[in-house]
């Protein structure tokens, strides 16, 4: 067995909770659709009519999106990938002739230039034909070198950089530590200063496209000295540097192509040129650059939620039990209604989220980040669903099926590989948690002080003192609104009639505001202990959202003759099944176990139930729970193997 980590940093947790606010985006210079929706305040108008692209935009788009679909049909092997978890240096190198790897880069440092509409559904299209190949482009362009620098990064940095980035080299980034997840506090990976240079020093895991990229965003703590203001700063760091060793390649349940490792840096020198934004700025770099690169992994599981409702049609057309196909039984068509409801509404926040990107008039961060949220979340269920409704087919791989002679359907790969959204860039519950502190950010700005136990008396009465100024004219106008009025939102009605949804949104988003104050007068500063009241409120808000975005696509497809009628038919399905979920959310807010678990996850905990466990065998080897992570010269030999390298 290997020593423990030594080094293991400790961190209280206010520190923790101290840098992750000194991160976030404090002011909000631009409206916000979801954010009012917190609040109490259904601002239609800022999403409706629905944004449009610009007509150039849409004629780049369409043209590239042509030629990326004639290429993943003639050159991507998607089983191929599956079996030999690589995808082959041809397949990358095509997408490189192609500019997909320049998809968001301007034109003028050769890129393509694309909208985040475009290149969602570019990513939406890849990744339907193979999610590694979507994850090895999102990774590079989301979260990799070109957006950081886009965002950040001085004109010689990018001079420097995005010409690469756009056609021949894949960039990585990398924060999450072996004993780093959620909570960057803890990040232990140093930058020391010296002369014109950093000195890199630590371990990193979870490195997407890490094993084959060029190009590095590192993550790294810079020491407090005399001249350096020091904390958690950015670093691009070319991948073939001195002392940099790839000592992994790790395998997952799903997405078996993608490249990713562990990565050590031992004495990895780094001019400090390299450096993206002041020292310190690292972890609110990481959170910008994922306001907008968070859409990445919606637009793969809108992509997926389209393939499972192919598959669900025709599957369930073709296969007949008791004397009728089996999209007629209840049962399963209940099933089918779901995939193709969610799947409109998928695409709808998707779409809605990046023309807001696009538009920059708002701004997007919570609609961003639930669309992560409940996209990652749907399309695992929709994908769930589809392995039922396939029954023993959806189980049985996609070899297996075809070495038997039937239809080769990547059923159980799908829902492998959508597994791993609900727990990167974010997770399901961590978004719980950053959304929540966005949608209570209006009453921490005037009740922070009151409920901070480290606040003198004096402050306390000044913020209860704002507090009542806020509120006596805040709670009034939670009492009544439009959603109230018959009329209200006319313009809806058109054979199916989606005003009702949109009162009962406008209803709700009062309903929400007001369970969200009274949790907050309830339990104070112990509110943000309260995950699964959290989580609920956030929720309900990612589910009217949802149904905000679904009515409004709905109306902007019957405008322009897209299928108007079906997709209102889609957008009322969506909203009635969403309503139900809703209601039962608000039912658990203040009806549920929460006490209950807490109680009996201490006995878990304290070993009182130890005797529950006896009886199996447990077949995990011996070994730490968290590999040494301690600095050092790697005893590994180099894994890393550059595309076409």
């Amino acid at each position: 067995m290997s020593a423990p980590t030594e080094n293991r940093s400790t961190v209280t947790e206010r520190e923790a909770r101290q840098v992750a606010e000194a991160a976030r985006e404090r002011d909000w210079h631009k409206p916000s659709f979801a954010k009012e929706l917190f609040l109490g305040r259904f601002r239609l108008d800022l999403v409706h009519p629905h944004p449009m692209p610009a007509e150039e935009s849409v004629r780049r788009g369409e043209e590239f999106l042509a030629k990326l679909r004639a290429f993943c049909e003639a050159e991507v092997d998607a089983a191929r990938i599956e079996r030999e978890a690589r995808i082959p240096d041809e397949v990358v190198a095509g997408l490189k002739e192609l500019g997909a790897l320049g998809m968001k880069i301007d034109p003028k440092y050769g890129g393509l230039g694309l909208s985040q509409l475009y290149y969602n559904k570019a990513l939406a299209l890849v990744g339907s034909v193979s999610p590694a190949v979507g994850a090895l482009l999102s990774a590079h362009q989301s979260i990799g070198v070109p957006q950081p620098l886009k965002m950040f990064g001085t004109e010689e940095q990018k001079d420097a950089f995005l010409p690469r980035c756009a056609r021949t080299d894949i960039s990585a980034f990398l924060l999450t530590e072996p004993d780093v997840g959620s909570d960057p506090a803890r990040l232990a990976t140093t930058a020391v200063p010296d002369g014109d240079e950093y000195v890199l020093d630590g371990v990193k895991l979870w490195t997407t496209n890490g094993v084959v990229a060029d190009l590095l965003v590192v993550m790294a703590r810079v020491p407090k000295s005399e001249g350096h203001k020091g904390g958690i700063t950015a670093f691009v760091v070319e991948a073939d540097s001195e002392g940099i060793t790839v000592e992994h390649r790790n395998a997952f349940m799903g997405l078996r192509g993608i490249e990713n490792g562990v990565t050590r840096f031992h004495r990895v020198r780094v001019p400090a040129a390299h450096r993206i934004g002041p020292e310190g700025a690292g972890l609110k770099i990481a959170l910008t650059t994922l306001n907008t690169g968070r859409l990445s992994l919606p637009a793969m599981c809108a992509g997926a939620g389209k393939w499972c409702l192919k598959i669900a049609r025709e599957w369930s057309a073709e296969r007949e039990q008791w004397g009728k196909p089996l999209a007629l039984h209840e049962a399963v068509g209940a099933k089918i209604s779901f995939i193709a409801a969610t799947t409109f509404a998928l695409e709808a926040v998707l779409d809605l989220s990046s023309q807001m990107a696009d538009e920059d008039r708002n701004d997007i961060r919570i609609e961003a980040a639930l669309a992560k949220l409940y996209g990652s979340e749907m399309a695992w269920r929709m994908a769930d669903e589809l392995v039922q409704i396939r029954g023993g087919r959806g189980y049985e791989t996609a070899e297996s099926l075809k070495a038997r002679g039937e239809r080769a359907v990547p059923a159980e790969q799908m829902l492998r590989d959508l597994r791993i959204n609900r727990i990167f860039e974010g997770s399901t519950e961590i978004m719980h948690l950053l959304i929540a502190r966005e949608a209570v950010d209006a009453h921490l700005s005037v009740a922070g002080d009151l409920i901070d136990p480290a606040k003198s008396l004096p402050e306390k009465a000044k913020a209860g003192a704002q507090a009542g100024v806020f509120y006596a004219k805040w709670l009034p106008k939670l009492v009544a609104g439009p959603g109230q009025l018959p009329t209200s939102y006319g313009e809806f009605r058109h054979g199916v009639d989606l005003s009702i949804h949109l009162r009962y949104i406008e209803r709700t988003s009062r309903r929400l505001a007001r369970a969200t104050f009274y949790g907050m007068s309830r339990w104070q500063g112990r509110m943000e202990t309260k995950q699964g009241f959290l989580g609920r409120i956030v929720d309900i808000g990612a589910e009217l959202f949802a149904m905000s975005a679904a009515c409004v696509r709905a109306e902007r497809l019957r405008t322009r003759d897209e299928h108007g009628r079906e997709a209102y038919q889609l957008a009322d399905a969506f909203c009635r099944q969403a309503r139900i979920r809703v209601e039962e959310l608000f039912g658990r807010l203040w009806t549920n176990t929460d006490d209950l678990d807490r109680k009996v996850v201490k006995g878990v905990l304290g070993g009182a139930y130890t005797w529950l466990e006896e009886g199996i065998v447990d077949p995990s080897e011996d070994g730490p729970w968290i590999a040494d992570a301690t600095p050092g010269p790697s005893t590994h030999e180099n894994a890393r193997r550059p595309y076409g390298g």
